[in-house]
C-alpha cells in the first residue's frame, strides 16, 4: 500500500473483530479519523478503547475487519505502521535515573539515529515542550505533568504523522493535566494526527474535533462536542424559584417566552425549557420574572455536558 495521500482519512477501521474467549471486547467497530485533527474516544471501562489502540498500533492482532493507519494496512504491513506512528501509554516510560536529555538521547539512539542526529533531535523536543531549561535535571526530580510532556517528547522522536495517547494526564493534578493539554494542543496545530483516549470527559471536550463514543466493543455515536451535546436538546433555559408555590407561575412564563413545553422538579423548584435564542431567553426571562414578582435563587442558559451525553447514550445502549 502506498503512503498517506493528503486526502486520506489518518486512521481507519471497518467491522473490526476482537474475541478474548467468550467475551467481545470489539463488535463490528468502525472509526475514521481524518489527517491533522485530534479525535477522542470516550466510553466506560471495558469499552474496547484500549483494545482498539493496541490493535491500531500492531500490539495485538485483531479477529476480522479492516484496519489502515498512515496509509499502511495494519494486518499486511505492521512494520510500515510502526515507522509512522508513536505511541504514549498511561503511564510515563522514562527512566528516573537519567535526565530528561539523556532519555531522549537514549530514544533516539534505539530508533536507529545517529549520535549527532539523537542529539539535535533531544534539543528540538527538549524545547518545543518547555522542558530545555530542565533538560539537564534528573527525571525523578521531575513533577509528574513534567514526566508526561518528556513522554510525548520521547514518542515524538522519529516524527511520527499519527500519534496515539491512552489515558495521557492519568494520576495528574489540575496543573498537570494543562501543561499535557498545551502540549497536544501544540502537536494538533503542527499537524500531527491525535488519537485520544481518555476517562475525562473535560479533556475529550478541551482537546478533541470530534469523539467517537464506544460501548460495548462498538460506535455508538461520533460527532463534535457541540454537535453530541445537542443531541440532548441544545441550551436549556434554567430557573430555580425561592418558593415552590410560584412554580407554576414560572413554568407559563417560560413557556409564554419559549414557545416550548417546560419541565418541572418540585423538589429543586427547577423549570428547564429549551431554547435557540440563549441571550434573548435570559434577558425576556429575567424581566418578565421581576415584573411578576417570581423570586428566584437562579436564572441561566446552559448547555448539556459530555458527562450527560455520556450517560444518556450508554444508558440507552444498555437498555437495546
Amino acid at each position: 500500500m502506498e503512503p498517506l495521500l493528503p486526502s486520506e482519512p489518518a486512521i481507519r477501521a471497518e467491522a473490526l473483530h476482537k474475541r478474548y474467549g467468550d467475551s467481545k471486547a470489539l463488535d463490528g467497530l468502525d472509526l475514521t479519523v481524518p489527517a491533522g485533527t485530534v479525535h477522542g474516544l470516550l466510553g466506560p471501562n471495558g469499552a474496547g478503547k484500549t483494545t482498539l489502540v493496541r490493535i491500531l498500533t500492531t500490539l495485538l492482532r485483531f479477529d476480522s475487519g479492516q484496519a489502515q493507519v498512515a496509509g499502511f494496512d495494519v494486518r499486511r504491513d505492521p512494520a510500515a505502521v510502526r515507522r509512522h506512528i508513536g505511541l504514549s501509554g498511561q503511564y510515563a516510560a522514562v527512566d528516573e535515573i537519567l535526565s530528561g536529555r539523556q532519555n531522549l538521547l537514549m530514544f533516539g539512539r534505539l530508533f536507529h539515529l545517529s549520535p549527532k542526529a539523537a542529539a539535535q533531535r533531544a534539543d528540538e523536543l527538549l524545547e518545543q515542550f518547555r522542558l530545555a531549561d530542565t533538560g539537564s535535571k534528573a527525571v525523578k526530580n521531575y513533577s509528574g505533568g513534567m514526566r508526561r510532556r518528556l513522554d510525548l517528547a520521547a514518542s515524538l522522536i522519529l516524527a511520527p504523522s499519527v500519534l496515539f495517547l491512552d489515558e495521557p494526564t492519568t494520576g495528574l493534578d489540575p496543573r498537570g493535566r494543562t501543561e499535557v493539554w498545551e502540549a497536544i494542543r501544540s502537536l494538533a496545530h503542527s499537524g500531527t494526527t491525535v488519537l485520544l483516549t481518555t476517562q475525562y470527559l473535560e479533556e475529550a471536550d478541551q482537546l478533541a474535533q470530534h469523539i467517537s463514543l464506544l460501548d460495548r466493543g462498538r460506535v455508538i455515536a461520533q460527532d463534535t462536542p457541540d454537535g453530541l451535546k445537542a443531541q440532548l436538546g441544545g441550551d436549556q433555559l434554567q430557573i430555580v424559584v425561592h418558593d415552590s408555590a410560584q412554580l407554576s407561575a414560572a413554568a407559563a412564563m417560560v413557556h409564554r417566552i419559549t414557545g416550548a413545553e417546560p419541565s418541572t422538579d418540585p423538589d429543586t423548584r427547577r423549570v428547564s425549557a429549551p431554547v435557540t435564542e440563549r441571550i434573548t431567553a435570559l434577558m425576556q426571562a429575567a424581566t418578565a420574572l421581576s415584573e411578576a414578582g417570581i423570586g428566584v435563587e437562579d436564572i441561566g442558559v446552559r448547555r448539556p455536558t459530555l458527562d450527560e451525553v455520556f450517560l444518556h447514550l450508554t444508558q440507552a445502549e444498555a437498555l437495546l
